[in-house]
């Protein structure tokens, strides 16, 4: 029988970041070797994973980063079912490694099969799933390319937002985030009223008219008084026409503006956790 140390228990729990004691027995299972360890611990993951397929996983940390230059960025939720895991520095660090790792690709499949540390994220996923004892999940993956990228984290990383800006100006810094911060507290269906379906436009239309014939309103005047109404659910809905919330005198397309005259905002992303 292998002789199994503490150094090669740590080792291991470096490695899978699993538990001390795990680390040990399947060190002992595997009579010292380190790789067949690993293996025996992701297929500890995969159990517990299959037992927990059908739990909820509402949890977790939402995380937006940007490249160097400025000029993309991506946002992820790692999704786990507890807030007391989803707050654990350790795994935000993971969350916030794995959205690092995410800029270097296109779409979550691309991502899910890339390398983390030797295996794939989708396997590491598995793995700390039996590491933690709970489903873990990328629920969230939306990538933004622009000029200029800003992004803002709402405390306990529960909502994440990008923001893109038609050009890179001394100040877009602020302004991205301000908007990105916008996006995150009042979480707008669009960029503005072009991105808003045809099916929500209806609805919003139908409830309208709905809401006036309760009121008494002649058939004739619905038409007319719903466009208003929908003009008012662009407004408050539609990022670049709210109110900007630190100065509600103007829109956020204003608020853009005041840095340069040309500058408008091109998009955005958000994540939020449930």
């Amino acid at each position: 029988m292998a002789i199994i140390t503490a150094a090669d228990v740590n080792k291991l729990r470096t490695i899978t970041g699993a538990g001390m004691m795990d680390c040990k027995k399947a060190l002992v299972e595997s009579e010292g070797d380190f790789d067949l360890a690993i293996e025996n611990l992701r297929k500890k993951g995969q159990k517990v994973a299959a037992n927990r397929s059908d739990r909820e996983s509402t949890e977790g940390a939402a995380i937006a980063v940007v490249n160097t230059d400025k000029t993309a960025g991506v946002v992820i939720t790692l999704n786990c079912e507890t807030d007391f895991v989803g707050m654990n520095e350790n795994f935000v660090k993971m969350a916030t490694e794995m959205a690092n790792l995410a800029l270097n690709f296109n779409t979550k499949e691309e991502f899910l099969a890339a390398d983390f540390n030797g295996i794939t994220v989708a396997d590491k996923l598995i793995e700390q799933t039996g590491v933690i004892g709970e489903k873990l999940e990328i629920r969230t993956f939306e990538k933004l390319e622009g000029a200029f990228i800003g992004s803002y984290i709402h405390s306990g990383n529960k909502i994440a937002t990008l923001v893109s800006l038609s050009a890179k100006l001394a100040g877009a810094d602020e302004v991205a985030r301000n908007i990105a911060m916008q996006a995150a507290a009042m979480s707008p269906i669009a960029l503005d009223e072009t991105g808003v379906d045809a099916e929500t436009i209806a609805k919003e239309i139908e409830i309208a008219k709905d809401i006036l014939r309760q009121e008494g309103k002649p058939e004739a005047m619905l038409d007319n008084i719903a466009k208003g109404k929908l003009a008012r659910f662009f407004k408050d809905n539609t990022l670049v026409n709210q109110d900007y919330i630190k100065d509600n005198k103007m829109s956020v397309a204003a608020y853009a503006k005041s840095l340069d005259k040309d500058l408008i905002v091109t998009g955005f992303k958000r994540a939020a956790l449930g």
